[in-house]
């Protein structure tokens, strides 16, 4: 039974602090890294391609880019930065000889993920609205549903963190699954141009539904296929987050 509390605040705060001892070697990346994306996608790849779905094609990938770094952020940190505090730091073994539970620690480690997003949607949104590629105050929106989008890949990050025994098994995730997420999840094609096969592939890749919703509220576009996209997004997020909780619960616990 998954049954975490309000002290899951505690291991958050912990990675809070330690994140804002380091945050001024990350803020440049954070920044730079999707900037240089944006410019050489949207304006190399994009003097290429011309107009899409009525826009001009950096206009496209910016939404797209928002949701693609807001899913990195929290993948990173619920792979490789849990693996390390789980298994090299015994942080996990620490913080449980305290009053905080095994789903106390977990959780905490997923809502970190998650605040890793919403912080990096905001700084890429900043930077896109100064290139003036944001039409809509419904961009305003876009923290909240980063929030969401968070919650979902640290969930299954973290997930897919209870099953490994090697940090390099790592590789196997974001080769098979990321990497591909990233090129289908309609960041930077429409699902339009794909074959009827790989359309529905790329309908199955939670990315894609962030990218629409993320499209919608920058240019105040909205249409029917949002509402499936926000249900599945809702619908996958508690699933995962369930799986996370009760795999990693087991993991910690055996």
């Amino acid at each position: 039974m998954i049954t975490f509390s309000r002290r899951s605040y505690r291991l958050w705060q912990r990675n809070r602090d330690v994140f804002f001892r380091v945050w001024y070697s990350e803020l440049p990346g954070a920044i730079a890294e999707p900037l240089f994306v944006l410019l050489a996608m949207g304006l190399g790849l994009g003097g290429f391609v011309g107009n899409v779905n009525g826009g001009s094609y950096i206009q496209f990938i910016a939404p797209g880019i928002i949701a693609s770094y807001a899913m990195f952020s929290p993948t990173f940190e619920c792979t490789y930065a849990s693996y390390v505090r789980m298994h090299y730091q015994r942080t996990y073994d620490a913080v449980i000889a305290t009053p905080l539970t095994v789903d106390d620690v977990i959780a905490g480690e997923i809502f970190w993920g998650t605040t890793r997003a919403v912080m990096t949607a905001i700084v890429i949104l900043a930077v896109v609205g100064a290139f003036g590629l944001v039409s809509s105050p419904w961009a305003l929106l876009i923290p909240f549903l980063a929030a969401l989008e968070g919650l979902l890949f640290a969930s299954i990050a973290m997930f897919y963190t209870s099953l490994v025994r090697s940090i390099y098994t790592f590789n196997y995730y974001f080769t098979l699954v990321v990497t591909p997420m990233f090129f289908f999840g309609e960041v930077f094609f429409p699902l339009s141009s794909f074959p009827p096969q790989v359309q529905q592939f790329a309908w199955a890749v939670p990315l894609t539904w962030v990218s629409k919703l993320m499209r919608g509220l920058t240019s105040g576009s909205f249409y029917p296929a949002l509402w499936l996209a926000l249900g599945l997004l809702v619908s996958v997020t508690a699933v995962f987050f369930w799986l996370a909780m009760g795999n990693m619960k087991r993991r910690l616990t055996v």
